[in-house]
């Protein structure tokens, strides 16, 4: 018999299918890395901290003045001046007096001062922000202990107000390009197991179908066959012939020449 071929070609929508797949695959990787080398590496710096409580030692306002960068438009920039406030606390964990700083961003921004403001055009704006903050430590926090948060590794000097990042940041930089990644597997799993069925499908299909015509053309065969005897019987037309009562002689007995004469 000979070996049944079935096509293992891919349809278009089949195509489209996996190339779908790959690029979701693709993306999830891709985003996986950027966003573990842009997040996740600061998220986990940032975890590193330790809550401790901080109580406030003095709140000063140097005569030092430091530059901000704002935005006017899209080709509109330019520079302004904000004071700086400096905030020293009381740090529990190492029972040390410490520069507090807003968060991580502020800290790499201006590790010289407290509080970072908004930076607006106008000069006085940004003193009055900074104002702001110096009468909330002064006046309502004062002398109360609140929760900060301490490095003793990476920055032994300062303490943070509050984290710059959270545990939902390193949730959402794994969650979302892995979903990206398994959706993108399961679509070309799901479309080359389909393929794989209906090949299977296809081919016992086809040897169903070439059993049929064996089977078929062998009933056919042997009706043939069964109806060349009747023929050749049908062919002869000789009664005598077809008698089974007449035999035919195996000599002849030959007559003497007496008895014919009498």
């Amino acid at each position: 018999m000979a070996k049944i071929r079935v096509s293992y070609e891919y349809s278009e929508a089949e195509d489209k299918s996996i190339r779908l797949g790959l690029f979701l695959i693709a993306c999830g990787i891709l985003s996986l890395f950027i966003l573990g080398f842009c997040w996740l590496s600061p998220t986990l710096q940032s975890l590193q901290s330790k809550p401790a409580n901080c109580t406030v030692v003095s709140v000063l306002r140097p005569e030092e003045m430091f530059e901000c960068v704002f935005t006017c438009g899209a080709d509109c920039k330019g520079t302004s001046l904000y004071p700086c406030l400096q905030i020293f606390v009381n740090n529990s964990e190492s029972n040390s007096v410490a520069l507090l700083h807003f968060d991580e961003q502020q800290l790499v921004l201006n590790p010289k001062c407290s509080y970072v403001p908004p930076c607006e055009r106008d000069n006085q704006k940004n003193k009055d922000n900074v104002l702001l903050w110096e009468d909330y430590f002064t006046k309502e926090v004062g002398s109360q202990s609140f929760t900060c948060f301490f490095n003793q590794q990476r920055r032994p000097d300062d303490v943070l107000w509050q984290r710059s990042h959270d545990t939902s940041v390193l949730l959402h930089c794994v969650l979302w390009p892995m979903v990206s990644l398994l959706l993108g597997t399961l679509i070309v799993l799901l479309t080359v197991c389909a393929r794989s069925l209906a090949v299977r499908a296809e081919a016992l299909q086809k040897r169903k179908c070439s059993y049929e015509v064996c089977q078929d053309l062998s009933i056919t065969t042997s009706d043939r066959r069964g109806n060349k005897p009747g023929d050749l019987l049908a062919t002869n037309s000789d009664p005598e012939l077809s008698s089974p009562s007449r035999t035919l002689p195996l000599f002849e007995v030959p007559v003497r020449r007496r008895d014919r004469e009498h």
